[in-house]
């Protein structure tokens, strides 16, 4: 079984609260998704919004993924790692003036486009360049994606794409706007979604607005479904690599592609949750009045998921083997808000012990803050500890 190996002897000797890379499950994670990828030449751009730490984007560069960026800081990330700008594609719906001419500059592959002003705006920005800018409409096809109401992405309600009944206005102004040419649509519903079924959903949205633009002689190029395959929290070491098999599969067999038609995805959580941890110390075991807390050096300024979103990350004690415990394992911000996880059960825990907190490689140090003017949490891999 494929699962997570801790150099503990290492970790001993590097301050805390760190993130770890195990780069064996990144890259058969990365095998995987391109073996899968490759049954239908389907292509698949990471969502750096995950973690864009320079060695997890080497690996993925080198694996042949492209990269879907938010802004650009992450277009920039992006060129910087290898990743070249015909597999770029930006996405966004708030793109500032300078992240539009970086990615014009650099001749992306395609703008995600989510409204009608950005479609002008980009229009005049590439006029202004003498450029044409290849664009998809991000399309809200209204399905629920049944995942957190914060990640949730593809409803009516959310401030992300064109809603249907903007399409014909859309339509309409194309053929005016000179700098731009329509080359896809742009869908994405959500965020840590394991039902199959949300996706079997988009599946057959999408083909009925195929539909609306066939009936208009449109004909689309490519089709980009975004990401929000979910992995699980729960058992990292049983499942360290996502059924990427079967999330592929919905697609082959319920999204009717044309001859000439590409399809896309945007893999962000799924390339790489699995393969990082955040290592923390135990500073103080408390008994408190009717429970025990762990106190740890990390908090949410390290890893925000638990207190942002309610997010379960199974957690470790690395230094223990004696008989389990119930603890709430709390960081030591001064919020109470600051807590990981609420009886939790731990090998008892020691002031000193190393902590694990599992599938923290998506979201986890990207989303780092320095609140209480506490120090960023560096990075180590499995290949640099292992030299």
């Amino acid at each position: 079984m494929l699962k997570a190996s801790y150099p503990t002897d290492k970790f001993r000797n590097i301050p805390t609260p760190f993130y770890y890379y195990d780069m064996d499950v990144l890259r058969t994670t990365l095998h995987e998704i391109t073996q899968q990828a490759a049954k239908s030449d389907f292509h698949v751009h990471y969502a750096m919004k995950a973690n864009a730490n320079p060695s997890i984007l080497k690996e993925i560069r080198m694996a042949g993924l492209g990269a879907d960026c938010v802004s650009g800081g992450e277009i920039q990330a992006a060129i910087d790692a290898g990743i070249t700008s015909d597999k770029i594609v930006f996405a966004g719906v708030g793109k500032a003036d300078w992240e539009i001419n970086l990615a014009l500059d650099h001749n992306i592959f395609c703008f995600n486009v989510e409204s009608v002003p950005e479609l002008e705006v980009i229009n005049n920005l590439a006029g202004r360049k003498n450029k044409t800018a290849q664009v998809a409409l991000r399309i809200n096809p209204n399905v629920n994606a049944h995942t957190h109401h914060y990640i949730t992405t593809g409803l009516n309600e959310n401030k992300f794409g064109i809603n249907m009944n903007e399409l014909d206005t859309v339509i309409e102004l194309l053929p005016s706007l000179e700098h731009i040419t329509l080359i896809g649509i742009h869908f994405h519903i959500g965020s840590q979604i394991t039902d199959m079924t949300s996706f079997q959903s988009l599946c057959v949205r999408v083909n009925e607005i195929q539909e609306y633009f066939f009936s208009r002689h449109i004909m689309l190029k490519h089709i980009n479904v975004g990401g929000g395959l979910g992995v699980n929290y729960e058992h990292p070491n049983h499942f360290p690599v996502p059924d990427f098999e079967a999330y592929f599969k919905v697609f082959r067999q319920h999204l009717h592609l044309q001859p000439q038609q590409t399809l896309h995805f945007e893999l962000g959580r799924s390339v790489v949750a699995q393969c990082g941890s955040l290592i923390a110390r135990v500073l103080y075991v408390k008994q408190g009045a009717t429970k025990q807390f762990a106190i740890l050096d990390a908090g949410f300024t390290d890893l925000i998921r638990p207190t942002l979103y309610q997010a379960y990350h199974r957690i470790e004690n690395l230094s223990s083997d004696e008989e389990e415990e119930l603890y709430d394992v709390v960081g030591p911000i001064c919020e109470s808000s600051d807590t990981f996880a609420k009886a939790c059960t731990l090998n008892k825990a020691h002031r000193g012990d190393l902590i694990a907190l599992r599938s923290a490689g998506a979201y986890g140090e990207i989303m780092a803050s320095q609140y209480n003017l506490r120090k960023l949490p560096k990075s180590y891999t499995s290949d640099e500890l292992q030299r």
